[in-house]
């Protein structure tokens, strides 16, 4: 079993930052990528940032230039830094892992429950 477990999410004012951190722990062989992504209520999970286990990383237009993902792959957690915060970025963040669980190369994805973020003052 795997577990994905994120944190760092809270109230900010706008321009503010955040960091938010992902954990993914268990019966884990190997992860490729690790992403972000957020979900407004009533709307569809977008994806925010993604990194690959080589470094690659795609970022949605919305957040270029302002929020950085980064991993440390010998902990399997990835982070995503929030600057010059908006109080569009507000709503929950969600964290997933690409797993493989032995060597066969295939991989699961794993969600975490998620990490609220509101932009306001």
């Amino acid at each position: 079993q795997v577990q994905v477990v994120e944190s760092g999410g809270g109230l900010v004012q706008p321009g503010g930052s955040l960091r938010l951190s992902c954990a993914a722990s268990g019966s884990i062989f190997s992860i490729d990528a690790m992403g972000w992504y957020r979900q407004a209520p009533g709307q569809e999970r977008e994806l925010v940032a993604v990194m690959d286990n080589g470094g690659r990383t795609n970022y949605d237009d919305s957040v270029k230039g302002r929020f950085t993902i980064s991993r440390d792959n010998a902990k399997n957690t990835v982070y995503l830094q929030m600057n010059s915060l908006k109080p569009e970025d507000t709503t929950k963040y969600y964290c997933n892992a690409d797993v493989m669980l032995d060597r066969s190369g295939r991989t699961y994805r794993y969600w975490g429950q998620g990490t609220q973020v509101t932009v306001s003052s």
